[in-house]
């Protein structure tokens, strides 16, 4: 079973499949703002909504926050423009 994981102090949310770590989606902290840079999955769990997961426990979190998000790639975009 995958779980994720956000790790405030690194910056990112984490996917695991028991112990592995198998994804992650990284951030980057300026200010009031959450950059979402990088979003990676394993290619043997590629396809079962992995990335999409960990873009939404970075948008949950900022939320928490007060942070505003924007993101460097275009899949991280689309994520959030359909999170609008």
């Amino acid at each position: 079973m995958v779980n994720i994981k956000f790790i405030r102090k690194e910056n990112r949310a984490v996917a695991y499949d028991n112990e592995i770590e198998i994804g992650e989606c990284k951030f980057k902290e300026s200010e009031n703002t959450w950059n979402i840079i990088h979003t990676g999955v394993d290619s043997k769990y590629q396809g079962q909504g992995i990335a999409k997961k960990l873009v939404k426990c970075v948008i949950e979190n900022s939320e928490k926050c007060n942070k505003n998000l924007m993101a460097e790639c275009s899949y991280e975009i689309k994520v959030l423009e359909i999170k609008e």
